[in-house]
């Protein structure tokens, strides 16, 4: 383990030094890690940990992605970084950086087609995990967004143990069913000890675009009741909107409205801390 001295935690961990699996690069300067977790695919987890960068990055921080969904990467493209490579030296590997200067690190800039599957059982997928959080230059960042795949399997324990989390922001859509899949890995954090620092509820609702009236997709009373027994906080609601759902193709979409009210709500849980 590295020395405590270089860890975002120090100061606010409680975890026993001598168990302690993290471990840093002394040559990175990270204030926060925030993960960003669904209880299932397919609820455009991906595409709110880019915009989550990207309205920090709006607001002057300097941040960071590492994409952690190793089977899956799909931060490049979200962010039109498709066809770009990162490269190495004998020491690390260097972060690539997109238009608006976020550092992203994925499997997708390592191999040659990103059409190529991901055949690696679970101890390599969580062993590429750990070397972007301990081999990569990161450099001195205030924010690194950690893309993680969803469920509660290796790699989210492989990023729980091994990586310095500051918090987790869930993801979920406004079903019965995936808040129970919600709730498994609400648990998982609190095994972990780590702090969840809100829910945000995508598809939340579709706008009108004769009246701009939100029409709600599911029955909002069961998303309070699920809240209020979990003691969590909505960070924010999404719409069903092809801007959102299309992001990699809509670069010049305003998107802040949605967004800032979101990253403020997480900046300031983040402060109560």
């Amino acid at each position: 383990m590295s020395s405590c001295d270089s860890c975002p935690s120090k100061g606010g961990c409680s975890k026993d030094k001598q168990k302690c699996m993290i471990e840093n690069n002394s040559m990175n300067n990270i204030k926060n890690v925030i993960g960003v977790m669904s209880g299932k695919g397919g609820v455009g987890k991906s595409t709110i940990s880019v915009m989550i960068a990207k309205q920090l990055r709006k607001l002057g921080y300097k941040v960071g992605i590492l994409d952690a969904d190793i089977t899956g990467p799909s931060v490049p493209r979200l962010l039109g970084l498709k066809d770009k490579k990162a490269i190495s030296n004998e020491q690390f590997l260097f972060p690539v950086e997109s238009e608006d200067n976020i550092k992203v690190m994925s499997l997708n800039f390592l191999i040659e087609d990103e059409n190529e599957p991901v055949i690696w059982r679970g101890a390599m997928i969580s062993n590429a995990v750990k070397q972007f959080w301990t081999d990569v230059l990161w450099g001195e960042l205030d924010y690194l967004i950690i893309d993680m795949p969803p469920g509660t399997g290796d790699v989210a324990l492989t990023v729980m143990q091994n990586i310095p989390i500051t918090g987790i922001v869930m993801v979920s859509i406004p079903q019965d069913l995936v808040s129970m899949i919600v709730s498994k890995a609400i648990n998982m954090t609190k095994k972990m000890d780590i702090k969840v620092l809100g829910i945000i509820e995508n598809m939340s609702y579709i706008l009108c675009p004769d009246c701009n009236k939100e029409i709600k997709l599911f029955n909002g009373e069961n998303v309070e009741k699920f809240l209020e027994s979990s003691n969590l906080r909505l960070l924010g609601e999404l719409p069903m909107t092809s801007s959102i759902c299309n992001l990699s193709n809509n670069k010049n979409e305003n998107l802040d409205e949605l967004f800032s009210p979101i990253v403020d709500n997480m900046l300031s849980v983040l402060e109560e801390n």
